[in-house]
C-alpha cells in the first residue's frame, strides 16, 4: 500500500474543506486548534496503471498549515510531519510521500535525528520526498511546453529560482546534460551553494531575481516560500513560459499579461480516473486526472514493488534517477501537464 501526506494552503482553505474532509468541528477553529490537531487519515485511494495493474493508498492529512512557518511556530510545523509519518507508518503503510512543505520542513529542520515518535520508531526507508519525479516531470515540462509555445531552447535563456534546492538543482543538471539550451540563470539565497552548483555544472550565470527575469525566455520557479512572491509582468520577455513549481501555486493569479504563460509545474495528468476525493478539495483542474508529481512517486514506487526511500537527502538526485523514474512514471501512464 502507498501513502500520500500532504496538507492544504492555508487556515482559510483548511476551514473551508474540513466539513469536506469530515471533519465539521474544524471549520471554525483557529491556528492554535489546527497546531494541535492530530493526523487523520481522510481519503482511500485506488490507482489503476495503463497496465491494468491496480493499488491500493491512503491520504494522510498532516493538518501542518504553511502559517505555522510564516509565524515561527517551528516546533508545530515538525511535530505535524513526524505525526504524520508516524501514522503512515502504524497503518502498515509501505511507501509514503511527503508532499507540499512536509518534504522541505523534514530536511531544513534535520527531522532525521527524532526517529522515535512515541512507542513507533521511524522506519525512514518507507518514506520518499517524491522530489525525482517532481524534477523530472518539470525538465519534461520545460522541454514540451517551449516548444508548444515557439521557444527554441537551443537559443534560450533558462532561469531557475531556487536553484540550489533538491528540486531546483536536480532541475538544473537535467537541463545542463539532457537538453540544448543556451543560459541558465542561477537564483538563490545562499551564494556559497550557488557556487557550488556553478562549479558543478562549469556553466551557468548567478543572478539576482530582480535581474534574472527580464532575460529569461523560460523560468522555473521552485524556491520554497510559505508566502507567494511579486512578479512583475511588464518585465518580462514575451513570449515567455512561467513554470509554477512552488505548492501552494500562486503565480497564475498575480502574473497576468499577454504573452507570459503560467504552467503549474510539478503536476502530471495521468491516462484513467483515480478513484479518490483529495485532488478536488486541493483545487486541481481535472481531480481524477491530475495530481502532484510527488504523490505519483509513492504510486510509481508500489506498482512497481521499489519499497525504497527513492529520494531522500538534500541535493541527491541524479539525472540517472530522473530517468530511471521518468521511464516507470511513462510506463505506468503519467504524463506532464501542458499549457
Amino acid at each position: 500500500m502507498f501513502g500520500l501526506i500532504g496538507h492544504l494552503t492555508s487556515l482559510e482553505h483548511a476551514q473551508a474543506v474540513a466539513q469536506e474532509l469530515g471533519y465539521p468541528e474544524y471549520a471554525d477553529q483557529g491556528l492554535d486548534f489546527w497546531c494541535s490537531a492530530p493526523p487523520q487519515i481522510v481519503d482511500s485511494i485506488i490507482v489503476t496503471s495503463v497496465t491494468g495493474q491496480k493499488i491500493e493508498g491512503r491520504y494522510v492529512e498532516s493538518c501542518f498549515l504553511p502559517e505555522m512557518l510564516a509565524t515561527r511556530r517551528i516546533k508545530a510545523a515538525t511535530r505535524k510531519i513526524l505525526n504524520a509519518m508516524a501514522h503512515a507508518q502504524k497503518h502498515g503503510i509501505n511507501i509514503t510521500a511527503l508532499g507540499g512543505f512536509s518534504s522541505i520542513i523534514f530536511e531544513n529542520f534535520k527531522l532525521d535525528q527524532f526517529s522515535q515518535v512515541r512507542n513507533i520508531k521511524l522506519e525512514f526507508e518507507r518514506f520518499t520526498t517524491g522530489n525525482t519525479h517532481t524534477a523530472y516531470i518539470i525538465c519534461k515540462q520545460v522541454e514540451e511546453a517551449s516548444k508548444q509555445l515557439g521557444i527554441d531552447l537551443s537559443k534560450a535563456t533558462v532561469a531557475i529560482c531556487g536553484a540550489t534546492g533538491d528540486i531546483g538543482s536536480a532541475v538544473t543538471r537535467w537541463l545542463d546534460a539532457k537538453t540544448d539550451v543556451q543560459e541558465l540563470l542561477l537564483i538563490a539565497r545562499d551564494q556559497e551553494r550557488l557556487k557550488e552548483l556553478q562549479g558543478e555544472l562549469g556553466r551557468g550565470k548567478i543572478m539576482g531575481l530582480t535581474e534574472a527575469l527580464p532575460e529569461a525566455d523560460v523560468v522555473v520557479w521552485v524556491a520554497s516560500m510559505p508566502r507567494g512572491v511579486e512578479i512583475d509582468p511588464t518585465t518580462l520577455k514575451q513570449p515567455c513560459l512561467l513554470i509554477d513549481g512552488g505548492y501552494p501555486k500562486n503565480l497564475a493569479t498575480k502574473v497576468q499579461h499577454p504573452g507570459v504563460y503560467v504552467l503549474n509545474g510539478g503536476i502530471v495528468e495521468h491516462s484513467l480516473d483515480i478513484d479518490w476525493k483529495i485532488m478536488k478539495i486541493v483545487n486541481m483542474d481535472v481531480p481524477a486526472r491530475q495530481l502532484f508529481a510527488c504523490f505519483a512517486e509513492s504510486m510509481l514506487l508500489e506498482f512497481e514493488k521499489l519499497y525504497t526511500n527513492f529520494s531522500w537527502g538534500r541535493n541527491q538526485i541524479t539525472v540517472d534517477k530522473m530517468e530511471q523514474i521518468g521511464k516507470v512514471s511513462v510506463k505506468h501512464g503519467f504524463r506532464p501537464l501542458l499549457v
